[in-house]
């Protein structure tokens, strides 16, 4: 199956060519028809499964067909978790609108940064992408109508709940249009996703990938696990870096204060870094993330709040310096490489303390990763 076969418009195939895919992904076969057809989602799917695609394509040609929306009454909602996502999901529209015949205005805001040039920019957008806080905040300024939208997305809303978003869902879903399309994707089907599809959908298409897309995802990435002291771990992963010359690597630590030390230790033995998390400002954020997709720094390390929005089609390696506290965080890590069907390389540094927790993981992944030792190789001067 090809992208022509699933209904949408010249101008859309044409794009979505110049993206460079190929082939619809399984979620993109089963949602755009479906969203074309007008039906209520509910997705479950993994973050990397192509999901964005799979709902930004059918609203772009949806809008087509339609005059553009009135001043400041929005058509199209998307509410995401994070500030990253928002602009990740902001620049699939974009990109998949350079062809079209009517332009559909595309905006990505979100709280960290001032208020006042997102309200200016609101003019004549009809897809808006937003964190929930940032939403209420235009709302209550007056910035924007939500009663003409047509369309509501809610990504990752497995994760806007673990974050603590529900009071402002709870909120902005008050506000909205009786007479709309809903669409949800979650990684999950469980505890309050299961209320809100209930409360949201109705006779809604499922859609499940998760369990395929996971399992695909895996067999894709090369696994590997070396045993090392405390007091080795910074020198062992430079001597990583060096010695397999990588040249974009995402690293993963535990907290705020190992990824700074982290990065300064990195910088002090001549490798490029910078550090990524919730202590550090939008500005920062965007143009740590932006220097690493375009190669200007080789190193970026991050928590694992601020990795949501990280979605590079070719990353190929990651670090887990520290291991995460659960194994679906471990899998969510090592997902950021092998993505989009290529290959990519996940290493994982384990203390003694690490030992135990980390056949946990390897438990709940159903997969053995190899524990390789490291103590014959000599860090004298890395």
């Amino acid at each position: 199956m090809d992208f022509s076969s699933l209904g949408l418009s010249v101008p859309l195939l044409k794009a979505i060519k110049e993206q460079g895919y190929d082939q619809p992904f399984p979620i993109q076969q089963e949602t755009i028809p479906a969203i074309l057809a007008g039906s209520d989602i509910m997705g479950i799917a993994q973050t990397g499964s192509g999901k964005t695609a799979g709902f930004a394509l059918p609203i772009l040609q949806q809008f087509q067909k339609k005059q553009a929306a009135k001043n400041r009454f929005i058509k199209a909602l998307v509410l995401v978790p994070t500030r990253e996502l928002a602009l990740q999901v902001a620049e699939v529209f974009l990109g998949f609108s350079t062809h079209l015949t009517r332009r559909v205005k595309t905006l990505a805001v979100f709280g960290g940064v001032s208020i006042n040039p997102q309200m200016m920019a609101l003019s004549g957008t009809e897809v808006l992408v937003a964190t929930p806080g940032r939403l209420l905040d235009l709302i209550d300024n007056n910035a924007l109508q939500l009663s003409e939208l047509e369309v509501l997305v809610l990504d990752e809303a497995d994760k806007m709940l673990n974050l603590g978003f529900e009071e402002e869902m709870n909120r902005i879903l008050s506000l909205l249009p009786k007479k709309r399309q809903n669409l949800l994707f979650s990684a999950t089907l469980a505890g309050d996703i299961q209320a809100i599809k209930e409360r949201l959908l109705h006779d809604p298409v499922v859609i499940s990938v998760e369990e395929k897309q996971e399992e695909t995802q895996l067999a894709l990435i090369k696994q590997a696990a070396y045993r090392v002291s405390a007091e080795r771990k910074g020198p062992f992963l430079r001597y990583l870096i060096k010695q397999k010359d990588m040249q974009q690597v995402l690293i993963f630590v535990s907290s705020v204060r190992s990824a700074d030390n982290l990065v300064a230790k990195l910088k002090k033995n001549g490798v490029e870094a910078m550090a990524m998390h919730g202590d550090k400002s939008q500005g920062a954020r965007t143009e740590a993330l932006r220097r690493f997709k375009t190669g200007k720094v080789r190193v970026l390390v991050a928590t694992d709040l601020a990795s949501r929005g990280i979605d590079i089609q070719f990353l190929p390696f990651v670090i887990n310096y520290d291991l995460p506290r659960s194994p679906k965080d471990y899998v969510h890590r090592i997902g950021r490489t092998g993505r989009a069907g290529a290959t990519g390389e996940a290493i994982s540094l384990i203390t003694p303390a690490d030992e135990h927790h980390f056949k946990i993981i390897q438990k709940k992944m159903g997969k053995r990763v190899e524990l390789l030792g490291s103590d014959e190789v000599d860090l004298q001067g890395i």
